[in-house]
């Protein structure tokens, strides 16, 4: 795990931390990392203010580095002015990246939960889980649907259509009936 510390300079914040050997090879690269008003950038992440397009405002854009879209994108408070943008400094990157960093992550977490779902029910012989992981493709997406015993050992396992139904009901329909192939495409 990195190592970090902080360290203040005029007015803004720097960050220090132990790098990674990705980190150090980025670090030696001969691009050096951007500190300015409207764009602040770390290794992992760039922050670009931009003018919103839906109101008179400004938003604050959340780059994961290597992305061509926004991780993130949100609100960014006007200057004293009320015309230009409050300018980035050190303290609002770092509450940015973490922003960015958790809604990366919760997102992460949704998607997984979506495509790995599991429900365990009542067979005859004792508690049976039953698994539906699916396999996201743009051209050929497929699922498999598996039922594991109380000790983990696979009861039955078929291939069946990513859009397939998976709630109680229907699961222990199945297992009562024996964990079959399903007769029909996204049906029990």
């Amino acid at each position: 795990m990195a190592r970090v510390s902080l360290s203040l300079r005029s007015s803004w914040v720097k960050i220090h931390r132990t790098p990674t050997f990705t980190e150090k090879q980025a670090l030696t690269d001969d691009t050096p990392l951007t500190q300015e008003p409207r764009v602040w950038q770390d290794v992992h992440w760039t922050a670009r203010v931009v003018k919103n397009e839906d109101d008179d405002g400004w938003a604050v854009a959340m780059f994961k580095t290597g992305q061509t879209e926004p991780s993130l994108v949100g609100p960014w408070t006007m200057g004293r002015d009320k015309k230009n943008p409050k300018p980035l400094d050190g303290n609002a990157f770092i509450t940015l990246v973490k922003t960015a960093s958790e809604f990366v992550r919760r997102s992460e977490q949704q998607l997984h939960a979506s495509l790995h779902q599991s429900l365990s029910v009542e067979g005859t012989a004792g508690r049976v889980t039953v698994l539906l992981d699916i396999e996201p493709d743009d051209e050929n997406p497929s699922a498999t649907l598996t039922a594991r015993g109380e000790a983990g050992e696979v009861l039955a396992e078929w291939k069946v259509d990513p859009t397939f139904k998976f709630n109680r009901h229907a699961v222990q329909a199945w297992v009562d009936a024996g964990m079959k192939q399903p007769a029909r495409a996204g049906q029990f």
